[in-house]
């Protein structure tokens, strides 16, 4: 395998404070590397550092002379004026491009929605992710990088992704790095996976330490086994992680579907870590224990209709047939009933109703027709996949945000209190005793999890529960959840998080739910099918597309609602004011910023510098998502303008 990329003894500080030391790994043609760690250990300074865009320290970042890359970071750089088909490609004429098979499957595989002529700027901030992925896929390159590439892709867009990116590298040409949370991508793609352990600042008066990656052959299954392995040989691990490793590793050796290749190492080892572990919940005694909290009825959806057109229900009322009015509907005609224990997850492509679906579940929609029975015991709580409900409480600190709840909770048949949930989550003592208003994404929605776990609800409805968990925090989630006795529903595109902590699946296609006693796999054979025969029918009609995005369909008919257009203006003028306010903040400690630059040599001030330097990028950060928002309004006020 040829030499592309190698860290040498590299060392890397923010200000006084140690980000990472002592680096010697390295890649080559062929390669395929996953990066793992917790959000904020030092996975964004080590791509940094492979890109260049970060000098080191200490040592020295070696690589072939000319390398190319291409990499997909978080934030959005589109230009906003720029067409699809000139994003993507840039320049190059149509022709270059079309005639070339692999870019018209990329296409195929990443924005077959999305027309190559409209304008960057008029996209939602899912459409513009994905026209991001794919022209840094599009781009000549040596080494793929890749930030967080599964976010905004729906199960099929991951398959496929999975799937172009093996062929693509599995010939020995270039290499690919990724960051990614989602596990079973990881195992589906990479072949090694670095992870980076974070070191420490040195509160508490340790001494700083900076973090260190060590390297793991094979996906993310591979991982855990050796990972648990080297808990077992080094004594002074600490015993609650080697527990959790044990019981994930349990199941990905007992209950898991086939995976990828078997790990390089003492499988021998990895079998007598599990031999006396249990499977990861006792479904028969949480079925026993969740009937004694919610008795035999918990939410039955009977025959329901569902749309978001307010003339439907009149003329539903007016005694027309659901089946016979013209309007569009969401859902159709769908039965669904939840028993007690049961843990289902819920599949569907971006927009085919999920989040309805939920929406009728817990109330925040009422059917259009058709009825919805709810048990008289059901205590009912939603993870909504934002966290803005934490705003309220920000100058909280995180033991009193879970303490204000309740001061003890059953996890299984042991009592925890605040503070020992807090640290079950991954909080440090640090963390667990700093402010909400101060917590990144992924501790907030760690904290929004336990504040509704520690409520006592019977019945648990989670929107995309893995935005912005790192892999360690995803397993915690996980082992709470497998002890906690009541009916879980699952709305997720973590294919791993899925298998892992429920028992079934349903399907949202085509307005109705279908079950899928096949799980994931049978709902991607059911997609597949479905493009191959929509493939198959479009031929005739396709033959003389030009590829500008048209389509043979007829377009749907806008349906107007000034209500809801109202709404969204009046949610895209909150956000622009909001985005001004924060645009205020930014210059602001952009110069007090400026002027510690400028004396930091005289004053010593590194702290004082790197904390600005985090208090802009969070900005920052809050700034994106509301433009999000914003783009996403505007679509409401088309929508129903």
């Amino acid at each position: 395998m040829a030499h592309i990329l190698g860290f040498e003894g590299v060392s890397v500080s923010l200000g006084s404070r140690p980000i990472l030391g002592d680096l010697n790994v390295s890649f080559g043609d062929g390669a395929r590397i996953g990066i793992v760690g917790p959000n904020g250990g030092g996975k964004s300074t080590l791509l940094k550092l492979m890109t260049h865009a970060l000098e080191p320290d200490v040592g020295q970042v070696t690589m072939v002379s000319g390398t190319r890359f291409a990499v997909l970071t978080q934030a959005d750089s589109l230009d906003p004026l720029a067409e699809v088909a000139q994003a993507i490609h840039g320049d190059s004429e149509r022709f270059e491009w079309a005639s070339d098979a692999a870019m018209r499957a990329l296409h195929d595989g990443l924005i077959p929605d999305i027309p190559l002529d409209k304008r960057v700027g008029e996209l939602s901030g899912g459409q513009r992710r994905r026209v991001a992925l794919a022209a840094t896929l599009a781009a000549p390159s040596d080494v793929v990088v890749l930030d967080e590439p599964t976010n905004h892709l729906d199960i099929e867009g991951i398959t496929y992704l999975a799937r172009y990116l093996n062929e693509r590298f599995g010939r020995g040409e270039g290499a690919l790095v990724v960051v990614t949370h989602d596990r079973w991508f990881l195992d589906a793609v990479c072949d090694r996976l670095w992870e980076v352990v974070p070191g420490n600042d040195g509160a508490g008066g340790r001494d700083p330490q900076p973090g260190h990656v060590e390297e793991y052959e094979g996906g993310y299954a591979a991982y855990v086994l050796q990972r648990a392995e080297r808990a077992r040989l080094a004594q002074a691990a600490a015993e609650k992680r080697a527990n959790l490793l044990r019981k994930e590793l349990a199941w990905l050796r007992r209950g898991a579907p086939a995976r990828t290749s078997k790990p390089r190492f003492r499988i021998e080892a990895a079998n007598e870590l599990i031999a006396n572990e249990p499977p990861p919940r006792d479904t028969i005694e949480l079925a026993k224990m969740t009937t004694s909290r919610l008795g035999k009825q918990v939410v039955d959806l009977e025959d329901v209709w569902f749309s978001y057109d307010a003339g439907a229900r009149e003329a539903i009322e007016a005694g027309e047939q659901p089946a016979q009015v013209s309007a569009e509907f969401t859902l159709q005609d769908v039965t669904l009933r939840l028993a007690p224990g049961e843990r289902i997850g819920i599949l569907g492509g971006n927009g085919a109703g999920k989040s309805s679906l939920l929406g009728l579940l817990n109330g925040t929609f009422e059917p259009t027709a058709g009825r919805i029975k709810r048990g008289k015991t059901v205590v009912l709580a939603t993870l909504s996949q934002e966290t803005r409900e934490l705003d309220e409480i920000g100058e909280r600190r995180v033991v009193e945000a879970v303490h204000d709840i309740a001061s003890h909770v059953m996890v299984g048949k042991k009592e925890l209190t605040a503070a020992q949930l807090v640290e079950m989550m991954g909080f440090t003592r640090e963390r667990a005793w700093t402010k909400v208003s101060e917590l990144s994404g992924g501790e907030r929605r760690r904290l929004q999890l336990m504040r509704l776990m520690i409520g006592e609800p019977n019945v648990l409805l989670l929107d995309e529960p893995t935005n912005d968990l790192d892999t360690d925090t995803l397993a915690a989630v996980e082992d709470l959840l497998d002890s906690w006795p009541g009916t879980l529903v699952v709305v997720s595109h973590d294919r791993y998080f899925l298998e892992r902590t429920t028992d079934h699946q349903v399907a949202v296609m085509h307005h109705r739910v279908r079950d899928l006693p096949g799980g994931v796999d049978q709902y991607l054979e059911l997609r597949e099918a479905e493009i191959a025969d929509a493939g198959a029918q479009g031929a005739g009609s396709a033959s003389g597309s030009t590829g500008s995005g048209e389509v043979s369909e007829p377009t749907a008919k806008k349906t107007s609602d000034p209500a809801k257009e109202r709404a969204a203006k009046k949610t895209m003028a909150r956000l622009e004011r909001q985005m001004g306010k924060l645009t205020e903040k930014i210059e602001k400690l952009g110069v007090t910023l400026g002027d510690v630059s400028a004396s930091v040599a005289e004053t010593g001030a590194y702290d004082q510098l790197a904390e600005l330097g985090r208090e802009i990028a969070e900005l920052k950060d809050e700034h994106e998502a509301l433009e999000l928002e914003w783009l996403e309004a505007a679509e409401e006020v088309e929508r129903w303008g």
